[in-house]
């Protein structure tokens, strides 16, 4: 019983990630809002989710797993029931908050439950299904999103996933109780300080993009965020009972293979977010074919998980498995910078599968093998880390991506109103082949800056994971 309740946790968590955004037209008109009020619906879950989710993990191994992950499970139905009935924006906003919170448990607490719970290849086995599972809810969640709103309202849909996520809560009372023996410490110090880290750097990305980034609130709470985190770092290496252990950080194998997850990441969102835009204002699609072409990229993440830990199960290297997965990743990106609006699908087609195959082989893998590196106290811990990679990697490319679009479109129309129209795929008549070719443009340097990103941070990768094997071999 404890796969299935903790797999169903992930997917539920994975299509409120993916399929809220399908939902912010309909909200909008109905709570008379737009803007950041708006924009911080699917935000304010992202910066929740990413600042929880190591808390929740150093928590799990501390009060016990299946707890956490019950708690969780009710924390993150209140707050969307809470949306559901939410008469304002700022209601919407703080639920949405709430939510993220939940979903950090379920998240961390479940991959801290498997860990605990399986060994050897049914482990790698149980983590390659719950990275299949969360590219399901990813892949499927705007589709179902806009299914339920079509036919019950946005309301209706909140309501749907509140139901879903306490038949969650119930499972998990059915799944093994696990901790770490003595350890009843919680590092509060360490835990406040890395939640407003998180929230000053991240808010500081949102703002920007509309405040400008020279405005003193972004450069207050950027700066004010680094200060915070190098106090942060200070206090961990001090505290008895850390929320982030600095030998976990100091493991050059699990910080190799952290840093995996967070490149694909980095490499499957901004597509995965900003790419149906672009194909329905210069292809003219429709939604419903964006939507179809986007499978190109989604289709190979609920296949290659699987196919990646069988591969491993079977001798294949894994360290030569994730190089694959890393360059498939990183040439894809480059390769989008053919993107161009006559032949847009046609240019996009074999990218996109090569980011999907590395994402997918990603996502099967990296966290089987991280937590194969840990101690078996410290799985909690290490489960809130990866997926705290994950959900600040989300964040903050969407806050980034959208934030070199509408600046390079600003810079080369001279209008940033016009440019923030334009991002969004409007465009205007009689002008259309010029902002067809900014937009274009914005496209392909934003591209260029995350393929070169990937590509860095792919070397590191290899450098981290082949270096500790080396030194494994020669112990």
């Amino acid at each position: 019983m404890t796969l299935p309740v903790v797999l169903a946790g992930v997917v539920l968590v994975a299509m409120s990630i993916s399929g809220t955004a399908v939902a912010l037209p309909s909200i909008g008109r109905d709570l008379d809002t737009s803007g950041s009020p708006l924009n911080w619906i699917v935000a304010g879950y992202n910066l929740a989710f990413a600042a929880m989710t190591l808390i929740a993990g150093s928590t799990a191994d501390r009060i016990g797993r299946r707890r956490v992950f019950i708690v969780s499970a009710l924390v993150f139905t209140a707050g969307f029931l809470g949306t559901a009935l939410s008469p304002a924006i700022v209601v919407t906003d703080i639920t949405r908050i709430v939510s993220g919170v939940g979903g950090a448990g379920i998240m961390a607490a479940g991959g801290a439950i498997l860990a605990s719970s399986y060994e050897g290849a049914a482990r790698n086995r149980a983590f390659a299904l719950m990275g299949t599972m969360a590219g399901v809810g990813i892949a499927v969640g705007p589709t179902l999103s806009g299914l339920l709103i079509s036919a019950a309202g946005w309301r209706g849909s909140f309501a749907v996933f509140t139901v879903v996520g306490l038949l969650v809560a119930l499972g998990g009372t059915r799944a093994r109780e696990s901790r770490t023996a003595g350890a009843d410490r919680i590092d509060w110090a360490g835990s406040l300080l890395f939640v407003a880290a998180l929230a000053l750097l991240m808010f500081a990305l949102l703002e920007a993009p509309e405040l400008g980034w020279t405005h003193p609130v972004v450069l207050f709470t950027g700066i004010a965020g680094l200060v915070v985190l190098i106090a942060f770092g200070i206090v961990q290496r001090r505290s008895t009972a850390p929320v982030l252990a600095p030998d976990l950080v100091a493991n050059r194998g699990f910080l190799g293979w952290s840093l995996a997850t967070l490149t694909t990441s980095i490499g499957f969102l901004g597509v995965l977010v900003f790419l149906p835009t672009y194909l329905q204002a210069a292809a003219g699609l429709s939604p419903a074919a964006a939507g179809l072409t986007m499978l190109l990229l989604t289709a190979p993440v609920l296949i290659m998980p699987t196919v990646a830990a069988a591969l491993v199960n079977k001798g294949a290297p894994a360290r030569l498995l994730i190089t694959i997965a890393l360059v498939l990743v990183a040439a894809g990106n480059l390769w989008l910078l053919t993107l161009n609006a006559d032949d847009a699908v046609l240019a996009v087609a074999a990218p996109l599968v090569m980011i999907g195959v590395g994402m997918g082989a990603s996502f099967g893998i990296t966290d089987g093998q991280a937590m194969a590196l840990v101690h078996a106290d410290t799985v909690g811990m290490a489960a809130g880390f990866l997926n705290t990679l994950r959900g600040a990697a989300e964040a903050l490319v969407i806050a980034a991506y959208s934030a070199s679009l509408v600046g390079l479109l600003a810079a080369k129309l001279g209008d940033t109103s016009r440019a923030a129209e334009v991002g969004a795929g409007r465009l205007t008549d009689g002008a259309e082949s010029v902002e067809l070719d900014a937009f274009t443009w914005s496209w392909q340097v934003t591209q260029l800056g995350v393929g070169l990103l990937c590509l860095v941070l792919s070397v590191t990768v290899a450098v981290l994971i082949y270096s500790r094997a080396v030194t494994s071999r020669s112990t």
